[in-house]
């Protein structure tokens, strides 16, 4: 949905170069949980990174129960919806700003 040539936003491991995130910056993030790492890959993109994914495989879970809510899987999705259709989210977030 959103362009990318990565199958999968939300999972695996993922090394930033320190100057990049600083000039990323987490501040003005709109998500939490997996919508965070959805708006931090979506806004690298957007600046040009070099994204590269590594498939990993993971065990199939033998005892407990999942991490995920509906909460969470709802935020996910709107995140990609917001990003979609209104790109400048992303690029530019709401910042505060701090007097001089």
């Amino acid at each position: 949905m959103l362009g990318l040539r990565i199958r999968d936003l939300t999972g695996g491991f993922k090394a930033w170069r320190r100057n990049f995130l600083a000039e990323l910056g987490t501040d003005g993030s709109y998500a939490n949980g997996y919508g965070f790492q959805i708006e931090m890959t979506w806004r690298a993109h957007q600046r040009g990174a070099s994204i590269m994914e590594v498939p990993i495989t993971f065990r199939e879970r033998i005892a407990g129960s999942s991490k995920m809510s509906g909460g969470i899987v709802g935020e996910a999705a709107l995140m990609v919806l917001r990003l979609r259709f209104r790109p400048g989210l992303a690029i530019h977030p709401r910042r505060t700003r701090s007097a001089p």
